[in-house]
């Protein structure tokens, strides 16, 4: 009896990645300093194995990757879900309410993202579920699992996961 093959191809190119400004909510009144990372983006795909040997091209996924990339590249990250955080807009800033602070950043600037907080865990699920939405790779081409992967820096990981099952 043929065993039916599976496979998990990795996507981690070097291209793959965004800097981005942003600081963790510890809780309503810890926070880190406003800081920087270059976040690398990982994608793990457990799929079919065709007839020809290969699973798909992935050529479509790491441009629609990228894109997700760019989209975040070069702005200060600010999470619109905090339960600790409020976050309003006067004039050409947003305002962020932490802790009895009243914290300005340039609108053009900064993106206010529907995560709860600015974390690569977080980020790791927006960055899926973005891909998800505008997914047509996935449907004829027999995909099982995707596991999204978001590093702020070598040996730290967080992670999203979607399943077909």
């Amino acid at each position: 009896m043929p065993v039916k093959a599976y496979t998990c191809i990795e996507i981690s190119k070097e291209d793959l990645k965004f800097s981005g400004a942003h600081f963790t909510i510890f809780s309503a009144t810890e926070r880190e300093r406003l800081h920087g990372h270059n976040f690398k983006v990982s994608l793990l795909l457990t799929a079919d194995v065709g007839d020809n040997g290969m699973c798909f091209s992935y050529v479509e996924i790491k441009t629609r990757l990228r894109k997700l990339c760019a989209q975040l590249d070069e702005y200060t990250l600010l999470p619109a879900a905090s339960p600790f955080m409020q976050i309003r807009t006067e004039g050409a800033q947003y305002i962020a309410e932490f802790n009895g602070e009243e914290i300005p950043f340039l609108i053009s600037d900064t993106l206010v993202l529907p995560v709860r907080n600015t974390t690569v865990e977080e980020f790791a699920r927006y960055l899926l579920e973005l891909l998800l939405r505008d997914a047509p790779f996935i449907e004829g081409n027999e995909i099982r699992e995707l596991i999204m992967k978001v590093s702020s820096g070598p040996g730290q990981w967080g992670s999203a996961s979607w399943s077909r099952d």
